[in-house]
């Protein structure tokens, strides 16, 4: 009973044992696991421009709206191709030795995950405009504008980034908006964000409870009668815009497009499903190949567009999904690496 007496023999003891207990049950297996665990054979680095950028997304309290991280239920497929695994977080370090904002998985989603955006969207005018006010681009979001990353200028140097703004968004300001170092180094960040792909051979993780297939036509990427329209709300409004009239100097109309208006839709297949670089030199950003990336089948590219094809006044030829499957399978085979 002497040892439940002395107060000091107890609290000693106590703490020894919560010492001991502390380093086999949590220092020791975490060292282990982080031993163990190691970033994907191919996965890419943080530039610098990158790094910097993830300080400004920290600062400016992003993760409290946006997640990085694709949970192992159907509901997430559509942030990522696959569910996300540790090895997809191994090459976040400390950001120094007084803060630990290495991963920024995230609590919540007010806005998208952010996991696969550098290859859902990978255009730095879209970034760009979407930072200076998110309504620009999707009407209905509810994500601040971050105008202090932009400055107005008269005078507009070789090296300055211009981000083409509407006029009705301007709220009276005069010359050229420019995006600042941080705005740079932001979408530089937000750029990098991918999901790796796995090794060859490495089965990919399910995505666990599955929704059965519906007679609703949206869902269902086996019915030929898809809703091209609301496929067209997911898949590319967001460029376009609703009347197809894209932005003035970063995306282009579809409206009277002559791609879109030709019968022969191999080019428009072939910008759909491998991206398109060819306007560039007229001040419009790169486009993402869409239809690669979202994993569409020929049913919803057609259903596109044919969306595409007969809206805004447009009057051409529809196609079928089987006529697209082939070019589909004929541009794959084109745009591989001879």
């Amino acid at each position: 009973m002497e040892f439940f007496n002395n107060h000091k023999t107890l609290f000693l003891t106590a703490f020894l044992l919560f010492l001991v207990l502390t380093i086999f049950v949590c220092i020791q297996p975490a060292i282990k696991n982080q031993n163990n665990n190691a970033p994907l054979p191919n996965a890419i680095a943080l530039s610098d421009d990158a790094v910097k950028g993830k300080a400004i997304f920290i600062k400016e309290g992003c993760v409290a709206c946006h997640t990085q991280q694709v949970r192992n239920v159907d509901m997430d497929k559509v942030w990522g191709s696959r569910p996300s695994i540790a090895a997809d977080y191994a090459a976040n370090l400390r950001t120094d030795i007084w803060r630990n904002t290495a991963t920024l998985m995230g609590t919540e989603r007010t806005g998208p995950d952010l996991t696969n955006i550098g290859l859902r969207q990978p255009s730095q005018a879209w970034h760009l405009t979407h930072l200076f006010n998110p309504r620009i681009v999707v009407k209905e979001s509810i994500m601040p504008s971050y105008k202090w990353l932009f400055n107005a200028k008269e005078l507009v140097l070789k090296t300055d980034v211009i981000v083409n703004v509407p006029e009705e968004y301007l709220a009276g300001e005069t010359g050229k908006v420019i995006a600042t170092d941080d705005a740079l180094y932001l979408v530089a960040y937000l750029q990098s964000l991918q999901q790796t792909k796995l090794p060859d051979g490495t089965p990919e993780p399910d995505f666990l409870y599955k929704k059965p297939l519906t007679t609703n036509s949206n869902q269902n990427p086996s019915n030929p009668n898809l809703d091209g329209a609301a496929l067209y709300v997911t898949h590319c409004q967001a460029c376009h815009q609703a009347d197809g009239e894209g932005l003035k100097g970063a995306f282009p109309p579809l409206k009277g497009s002559k791609i879109v208006l030709d019968n022969n839709p191999e080019l428009m297949v072939d910008i759909i499903m491998n991206g398109y670089a060819g306007r560039v030199k007229e001040g419009y950003a790169v486009m993402a190949a869409v239809g690669t990336n979202n994993n569409l089948t020929a049913n919803q590219v057609a259903a596109i567009m044919n969306h595409e094809k007969t809206s805004w006044g447009n009057n051409s030829l529809k196609v079928t999904p089987t006529q697209v499957q082939k070019l589909m399978d004929f541009v794959k085979i084109k745009s591989k690496p001879q």
